[in-house]
């Protein structure tokens, strides 16, 4: 299973960390490791940065902001940081850290180190020679929503993170928000942005209660057990994690599974094998989540349908950065056709209420 597991690159051009500062201030805080600095690449994201970082017989991962990017308040490493490091004794899946460094002169930015997951992380399809049974694709449904309403059970008061947000308003402010972040980074005219925006706004239900929230949970995310696939031994990218609305994070699993009797456009968005037989439909998933809950799920066309509409503000602030000339990642190029798809189907879910 070892040749399955996320692997590395060379890092790409322009993205590249300034060894030379980098490893005598990694010597300074690991005394004990007398080998030489290798950095490598996990060339997968799409936000912030992430490293294999190798310093003589110890590995890490090392994550930072886009070079680029003016969206400083996605990208806050100190309070990723400092997230992991409470979450973690309370729930085994958040990444173990180790150091944060706020001095910009070491790589021109805060970035922080933990250790790594080994294990295998699903994306668009099952790589081959995975063996991704039906009952094994069933199974993994199930633990895949078992451990989001696992993570929205926890009492983030007593794990120290109550600070973290401001539940009294949460899902207006993010309604708000993420309407003013796609008119920060427009770069074309889209006739689905104001009848989406309007509905979005117009039909916002009463918050449910407050619990932690990941707020980007789906397949590419989490990591699974190289020896069980049906379990999640590790939950990746935490930087829009806070206190708020579960049923948005709810909204935004949904929002990323596509269903295998979708239509064709939306299985163009399929962000994992989430059309493979077995794999439970997003309704079924809402009901799983409703009966390990007990939460009203009454109103979850329109968290899917805001949730699209949010993971389109994403893709668009990443491409924004590329249209500026302020990444030259390729993998941006095609973007614009991901977000007008994302809005269409927001704006479908709008308009029939279908889950």
């Amino acid at each position: 299973m070892a040749d399955l597991q996320d692997p590395t690159a060379a890092v790409r051009p322009g993205e590249e960390l300034d060894v030379a500062k980098l490893e005598p201030f990694l010597h300074t805080h690991f005394p004990g490791e007398t080998g030489p600095l290798i950095v490598r690449q996990y060339p997968s994201g799409h936000s912030n940065l992430t490293y294999s970082v190798q310093l003589g017989s110890r590995d890490m991962v090392l994550r930072r902001p886009p070079f680029g990017s003016k969206v400083k308040s996605a990208h806050d490493m100190g309070r990723e940081f400092r997230v992991l490091s409470k979450l973690h004794a309370h729930y085994s899946p958040a990444p173990r850290v180790l150091l944060f460094c706020d001095d910009a002169s070491v790589l021109g930015a805060p970035f922080y180190l933990m250790e790594p997951i080994r294990g295998i992380i699903l994306r668009r399809d099952v790589p081959p020679g995975l063996n991704f049974s039906p009952e094994t694709a069933l199974r993994l449904s199930e633990s895949f929503l078992d451990n989001l309403a696992l993570l929205h059970s926890l009492d983030y008061e007593a794990i120290g993170l109550a600070d973290l947000g401001k539940p009294q308003g949460y899902l207006e402010r993010q309604v708000r928000g993420w309407i003013e972040r796609y008119h920060g980074s427009r770069t074309h005219d889209l006739p689905e942005i104001a009848p989406l925006s309007n509905w979005i706004q117009q039909h916002m239900p009463a918050s449910s209660e407050a619990t932690l929230v990941h707020n980007d949970y789906k397949y590419d995310n989490v990591v699974l057990d190289p020896n069980d696939l049906t379990k999640i031994i590790g939950v990746l990218d935490w930087e829009m994690c806070t206190i708020g609305d579960p049923l948005t994070d709810l909204g935004s699993a949904l929002a990323y599974w596509i269903d295998a009797n979708d239509p064709p456009e939306m299985l163009e968005t399929r962000w994992g094998p989430t059309t493979n037989p077995g794999s439970l439909t997003r309704e079924q998933l809402v009901h799983r989540y409703a009966l390990k809950t007990g939460r009203d799920v009454s109103n979850l066309s329109f968290y899917l349908a805001f949730a699209r509409f949010k993971i389109a503000v994403i893709v668009q602030q990443i491409y924004y950065r590329y249209h500026q000339g302020l990444t030259h990642d390729e993998r941006f190029a095609s973007m614009p056709q991901l977000i007008k798809l994302l809005l269409r189907a927001s704006l479908r879910t709008a308009e029939t209420g279908a889950i």
